[in-house]
């Protein structure tokens, strides 16, 4: 096998590689203590999340619309850690660096489509308290399950072809350089940019791609905040106030565990310069740490899962006593 680094006929009209080679990750000192850690992370994240979805099953008053979306949010996650951990771990860990080249297509437009789809989850789970909080007469008339499975089925639709399309542009891209990818999974951005024809297909795509699922969630995030803030400031008692906000803190924490490393990467990353392992491993804490909090942060923080848990454990005590009498 060549070099990952040789460089190939600059001539050819269309170059594309039988293998990528993934670099990131591959010089870090005591790298196996870092894999066993996201091993943790992802058996972790597995459990906690099949378990918000067993209890939301199981417990028939979470039947609705804000908890679909929790439901989706732990799909989401389960699939969002699967697309990235075990394939890091497998790339570094048993040395297996190189990557045929369809395989990091699949891999590429699955991390794409579950990332954005975290992102824009958070955004209707936003929606849900804007409207029960600003317009709680008029909640369950325009909250439904029926309406919330719609929006996620719109989400997961206009999602899948913002991956696809990123993917199929990558396909007409010419790899007549380098086939080293400096990250720590076929990552969308650097591996566009090592091609040598024209990539401003999929730097455009790369643009709108992050547009819509980071920027503008964000920006609507926000405004919806202010949104409730306004109307929390209309309470008349501090008592109503804090009841209302509090239905929120489970949400605004998940918002700040899933924007914020993000941010705080690409910002470091822009403003300074930060070793490039110092930066793969930010970003992908970034990327593995929230799906695995999400689950503990319901449990913990949402009284209607706390509630629920109570529920069915006393229903099981009881089903135990029952059966020893």
């Amino acid at each position: 096998m060549n070099s990952p680094n040789s460089t190939l006929p600059l001539n050819a009209i269309f170059v594309r590689p039988q293998f990528f080679y993934i670099s990131g990750l591959s010089n870090l000192p005591n790298a196996k203590y870092y894999y066993i850690f996201l091993c943790f992370v992802y058996v972790v994240t597995i459990l906690g999340n099949s378990f918000i979805l067993f209890i939301i099953y199981m417990e028939h008053s979470l039947h609705t619309p804000k908890f679909v979306a929790v439901c989706n949010l732990a799909i989401v996650d389960v699939c969002s850690s699967t697309a990235i951990i075990p394939k890091l771990i497998d790339t570094f860990l048993f040395d297996s660096q190189f990557i045929r080249y369809e395989a990091c297509l699949a891999n590429m437009c699955f991390v794409l489509f579950f990332s954005a789809m975290q992102s824009l989850t958070l955004v209707v789970l936003a929606y849900d308290r804007f409207v029960a909080i600003c317009f709680p007469l008029r909640y369950h008339n325009i909250i439904t399950n029926t309406s919330m499975v719609l929006i996620l089925a719109v989400m997961w639709t206009i999602t899948a072809l913002m991956a696809i399309t990123a993917t199929l542009l990558f396909t007409r891209l010419s790899f007549c350089r380098s086939i080293v990818i400096n990250s720590y999974y076929c990552d969308y951005g650097p591996a566009f940019h090592l091609a040598c024809n024209d990539n401003s297909p999929s730097f455009i795509m790369g643009i709108l791609g992050t547009t819509i699922s980071f920027v503008v969630p964000v920006a609507v995030i926000a405004l919806s905040y202010v949104c409730i803030i306004f109307a929390l400031l209309k309470i008349a008692t501090q008592e109503g106030r804090l009841k209302a906000m509090k239905t929120c803190t489970s949400h605004l924490i998940l918002v700040a565990i899933f924007y914020l490393p993000i941010c705080a990467t690409y910002i470091a990353t822009l403003s300074s310069t930060i070793h490039p392992n110092a930066s793969i491993i930010n970003t992908s804490l970034a990327c593995v740490i929230p799906p695995m909090l999400n689950p503990i942060i319901y449990s913990l923080k949402t009284e209607e899962i706390m509630s629920a848990i109570k529920k069915l454990y006393k229903k099981r005590n009881n089903k135990q006593t029952n059966n020893l009498r």
